[in-house]
């Protein structure tokens, strides 16, 4: 068979290489590079009212858990499937010492102990040597942090200074919007693909202001006149500097702080209602649900309470879905000794919008005579 090439066939996708991924940094079930490294800190496996008498089934770093309260009030994970058979319990009886399973009636308390064999002889001769498994569950700023790595590695769930040292009347207000997915909270992609996006300060400009009008305002949908990128103690800081027409300059950025937490100046900046400038005011952290599917984001912001502002910069950090979200005001108080504290973890000052409006006699100047005035930054004790 005789067959002709035209000029126009030339770089077709025929036998084109197949598509590759670094498993050490994207695959986190158990067992993988990325996993374990994963499984060496606390994440945020839902809201603290997620945890309740009613099981809640939650997907983390390639494992199904269920989320829930037992009646005394504490929250508790464990593997989706009882030890005994295999049931799921998510159809389990929550109860005053645990979960009760639905299929033979095993009782496991807080830490997975099997306490209740109601169909053995007994109650259950050999029920002290089962054990479900379980991951220790805390709670912080309205999120349930779990713990899935070694135990005699816990660290201390570690706690942000822009959520610990509030104004008067400012309160903590958790969420499950994401400022970043555009739309679902469970994202069909890998982890990785969305986090290294937060430092991304061009994509902004393309996608959320041109692509199809602007998402926020006006002034996103500006190119940067100067990006920086850098390391920090944490991760990696994105600054980027506008200068507007009047000679008002925006300077902002974006960081990551590894693993999975990242922190975004608010995108509605100048928008009527919407916090202009100021300090961090929110959080966020990207949970890994398996290799292909992650929680777009948990979110921690202060707020402060009655503000028409205040609550127009929560929304406005939510793309506007505020039907979507769930609010907690305040922390969960229980009789339980409290854990141990770490030291406070500094979010750097400059993860914020500032703006330096010029004076006529200094337009040309405006840049350099901008300054911080950040939130105190000294990592406390």
């Amino acid at each position: 068979m005789e067959t002709t090439l035209s000029a126009g066939d030339v770089g077709t996708g025929f036998g084109r290489p197949l598509g590759t991924h670094i498993k050490s940094l994207t695959e986190v079930g158990p067992g993988t590079p990325m996993g374990n490294l994963l499984r060496r800190y606390w994440h945020p496996v839902g809201l603290a009212s997620h945890a309740t008498e009613t099981p809640r089934e939650v997907r983390v770093l390639g494992e199904d858990l269920i989320l829930f309260r037992d009646k005394t009030g504490r929250p508790e994970l464990v593997h989706a499937r009882c030890a005994h058979r295999g049931t799921t319990l998510y159809y389990g009886k929550v109860e005053e010492r645990g979960i009760r399973c639905c299929y033979h009636g095993w009782l496991f308390d807080v830490e997975g102990r099997c306490l209740e064999q109601p169909c053995e002889p007994e109650g259950g001769r050999f029920r002290d040597r089962v054990r479900q498994p379980w991951y220790p569950v805390q709670e912080l700023y309205g999120l349930a942090f779990a713990y899935m790595g070694p135990p005699e590695k816990k660290p201390v769930l570690p706690r942000y200074q822009c959520l610990e040292v509030l104004d008067a009347g400012e309160f903590i207000d958790a969420d499950d919007s994401s400022i970043g997915s555009g739309g679902p909270q469970i994202v069909p992609c890998n982890w990785l693909q969305h986090f290294e996006n937060v430092v991304d300060p061009y994509h902004v400009v393309v996608l959320h202001g041109t692509h199809s009008g602007p998402q926020f305002s006006e002034m996103m949908a500006r190119m940067p006149d100067e990006v920086h990128f850098e390391r920090t103690p944490l991760g990696v800081r994105a600054s980027s500097t506008r200068r507007l027409a009047d000679g008002t300059v925006m300077r902002g950025s974006a960081e990551v702080a590894l693993p999975t937490l990242r922190v975004v100046p608010n995108p509605r900046a100048g928008v009527a209602g919407a916090s202009l400038f100021g300090r961090v005011e929110s959080i966020g952290w990207t949970l890994p649900m398996t290799t292909c599917i992650f929680v777009s984001t948990w979110r921690a912001a202060s707020v402060r309470r009655g503000s028409c502002a205040g609550c127009a910069r929560v929304r406005a950090a939510s793309c506007g879905r505020s039907s979507r979200r769930k609010n907690i005001s305040g922390f969960r108080a229980t009789s339980r000794p409290r854990p141990a504290r770490a030291p406070i973890r500094c979010i750097p000052r400059s993860i914020l919008w500032k703006v330096t409006a010029p004076s006529p006699c200094c337009a040309s100047s405006c840049a350099s005579k901008w300054s911080w005035s950040p939130r105190d930054t000294t990592p406390r004790a």
